[in-house]
């Protein structure tokens, strides 16, 4: 009888180990997932940036260090190898950006320009997506982490080697307000 019980219990166990191990392992391609949705707007944001910076260039002849700040940061981002490097150069990138349409505030003839104003649509609505898309992965990370710290499923998560994952954070830059001075 007591061999029963006990074989009752270990297939208990190695069922709750395997389930907790799926679970783990679901979370953390979600995670992966979700921020792979953020790199594939990051992405289309570096793509029309260019765009932007051609157009911008010629109405604004004497403002090379905007501009380049703004190609510098992009440049920064492409040459990023992990996500950690990823959100740093991407908030250098976001403190550039605003720079560069607050630049354009001198600019009557380029707020008029068609071509900036629709790049500037774009890339305002990708900034929409990609702050959706910065909650969406910072809830995904904040579930999975949950997992591997809570008992009983975090005994599963370190005997497997389960990592935390860091949350996409605002860093010291982006905090600050953007003065742009002429």
């Amino acid at each position: 009888m007591w061999i029963w019980i006990l074989l009752a219990i270990i297939v208990l166990l190695i069922l709750y180990i395997v389930a907790t191990y799926n679970k783990l392992v679901v979370l953390r391609n979600r995670v992966r997932d979700q921020w792979a949705q953020i790199d594939v707007q990051l992405k289309r944001r570096f793509d029309l940036i260019p765009n932007l910076v051609e157009t911008i260039k010629g109405y604004t002849k004497h403002e090379s260090e905007t501009l380049e700040n703004v190609i510098k940061a992009r440049n920064t981002f492409l040459s990023a190898a992990t996500p950690e490097e990823e959100m740093k150069a991407d908030g250098e990138l976001t403190k550039a950006m605003t720079k560069l349409f607050a630049l354009s505030e001198s600019y009557p003839d380029l707020k008029a320009n068609t071509n900036f104003l629709d790049l500037q649509e774009e890339l305002q609505q990708t900034e929409s997506k990609i702050a959706s898309a910065r909650q969406f992965y910072n809830d995904t990370v904040l579930t999975y982490n949950n997992k591997i710290e809570v008992v009983p499923s975090n005994i599963v998560a370190s005997l497997f080697k389960f990592k935390k994952e860091a949350f996409f954070e605002a860093n010291e830059t982006e905090r600050e307000n953007v003065q742009v001075k002429f």
